[in-house]
């Protein structure tokens, strides 16, 4: 049967109900991985956790990533409905059991809780996305799916100040049960999926070595250079076993019957290089999301509110550049060029914000940072809908959960690097632009911004410049990224886009029935008076 394009103003409303309920659970997942940013200097006050500080975040973003492919394997295995379903649950408990922690360590264990659950919900949605749509009609869809992405990780900090200043940090992570409730629903009511009871065996071991290679990888670039120096047994160790197991896992995988990442999505030119720019972009992204709110903060005063406010330029470019390529794509069925545009964006955004100084004005920063996010959203969104259109269907969920593991795990890896050099910096230039007599602690400045405002004049100048020196370090280092971005992008081929899904779309039913459409094994059901 002719496959008929979804024009129909009911198919589409039904489609439309249940990718709100997916792109919530994928907000949350998205929030949660920024919502700390501002909070953070607050929460370590109020909990006493100073030396602990980056596992609030690292906790969260290393189980998110590790468990990212394991979802996605078992999303393929036995239907992405029930697997989501309980993704949410675990996420909604870790959120519930954050916001009632007393202590710094129950905190972090909480986090990793959280995004066990979260792993699902980033990987998830968009493949169950890829079975309601064919790729030729998807562009608009993942442009949709960018801009929640977008707007829910940039929105993550302004959230975070808003509850430090005016209620308690705790409802960072209590604003996530009725949102998820709502998204488990929607899922419930609308999303209906054929069950699949098909005898596999889910690849455990290769799911362990994925685990135990990204925790290595994640305590390699948190610890080294902060916790322990770079050449120290510790961190030569975590590296060594990081490239042991990574071998380890694909000797495993080529030999597994059913492997949780095939081999064979690394064997084509087109998940090749979307795996390597999602990383890249995933990098560049994360750097803008925590580094610019802490030079608005640290340099120019701003209070976490105000700082989370100014960032939205931020993702207004992120969320425009999803937008208009996504509808850009779905016109004229080309996806090549958009991250070439945006790895270009990304250097020259990158440039500016590494030549900001104490007298770098708000709006110079914000204005700065929206290129970054015009690079951003020109290439993340896009990549998925390439990988997407060219791997086989069996391999959907995982292709997709690998590229969405490699963009947290790029953000995973570069906030701690970025935070080694700053803090490096820090160290370096304090003493040289302060007076002796200031006897100044540095981790008592950098856990709080408000500790710099509350300096004499004559000090806080000379710290001032220390942070606004040290964070114009870190976007130089940023920018060899962004190059290296704009480089392989011209390294993605384009292939024509899919016309037809697997599955034909069923007609629907008779008047006074419900209204099924079916997309590769998938449905969505509207009921119809």
């Amino acid at each position: 049967m002719v496959r008929t394009e979804p024009t129909n103003r009911a198919e589409t409303r039904a489609i439309l109900v249940v990718f709100v309920g997916l792109m919530l659970g994928n907000a949350l997942s998205s929030l949660d991985g920024t919502v700390v940013a501002t909070a953070l200097p607050t929460i370590v006050g109020d909990l006493h956790g100073l030396t602990n500080l980056s596992w609030v975040v690292t906790a969260y973003l290393l189980f998110n990533v590790a468990t990212m492919p394991l979802y996605g394997k078992l999303g393929d295995l036995y239907g992405r409905k029930r697997v989501l379903l309980i993704a949410i649950g675990i996420f909604l408990a870790g959120s519930a059991m954050c916001g009632a922690s007393a202590t710094m360590t129950q905190l972090i264990v909480f986090r990793a809780v959280q995004g066990i659950g979260a792993g699902g919900l980033n990987s998830l949605p968009m493949a169950a996305v890829a079975d309601l749509v064919p790729a030729r009609d998807r562009a608009r869809w993942i442009g949709y799916s960018g801009f929640v992405f977008a707007f829910s990780a940039v929105l993550g900090p302004l959230l975070g100040g808003l509850f430090t200043d005016h209620l308690s940090w705790r409802w960072a992570f209590f604003i996530n049960l009725p949102l998820g409730l709502v998204a488990i629903a929607i899922i419930v009511r609308r999303y209906h999926v054929p069950e699949r009871r098909t005898r596999h065996r889910v690849d455990y071991p290769g799911a362990a070595l994925i685990v135990v290679a990204v925790t290595c990888v994640v305590l390699l670039c948190d610890w080294g250079g902060t916790r322990e120096p770079w050449e120290s047994p510790v961190i030569v160790g975590l590296g060594l076993c990081a490239v042991a197991l990574a071998v380890v896992f694909v000797v495993w995988e080529r030999r597994a019957s059913e492997p949780l990442m095939p081999m064979r999505l690394f064997g084509e030119s087109i998940p090749r290089v979307c795996l390597g720019l999602n990383a890249l972009t995933g990098m560049l992204f994360y750097a803008g999301i925590f580094f610019v709110p802490a030079f608005l903060q640290f340099v120019n005063g701003i209070r976490p509110t105000d700082s989370g406010l100014l960032i939205i330029p931020f993702m207004f470019g992120a969320v425009g550049g999803t937008i208009v390529s996504g509808r850009l794509i779905d016109r004229t069925g080309r996806y090549r060029i958009y991250p070439i545009v945006g790895g270009a964006a990304s250097i020259v955004g990158m440039l500016l914000l590494s030549r900001l100084d104490q007298s770098s004005s708000t709006a110079t920063v914000s204005a700065s940072a929206v290129l970054v996010g015009i690079g951003a959203g020109f290439v993340m969104q896009v990549l998925i809908l390439a990988i997407q259109n060219a791997v086989p269907a069996r391999d959907m969920g995982v292709a997709t959960a690998v590229s969405m593991m490699v963009r947290t795990l790029g953000g995973a890896v570069i906030v701690p690097v970025l935070g080694t050099v700053f803090n490096d910096r820090l160290r370096t230039l304090l003493p040289k632009l302060t007076p002796a007599s200031a006897h100044l602690d540095l981790s008592t400045l950098r856990a709080s911004p408000e500790r710099v405002r509350a300096l004499a004049p004559a000090v806080r100048v000379g710290v001032v410049e220390t942070f606004a020196r040290s964070l114009h370090t870190v976007f130089l280092v940023s920018v060899p990224i962004a190059v290296v971005t704009f480089l392989l992008a011209f390294r993605l081929k384009q292939i024509p886009l899919r016309e037809h899904p697997d599955t034909p779309l069923e007609p629907p039913h008779t008047a006074g029935e419900e209204l099924a459409f079916t997309y590769e094994g998938a449905s969505v059901a509207e009921g119809v008076e």
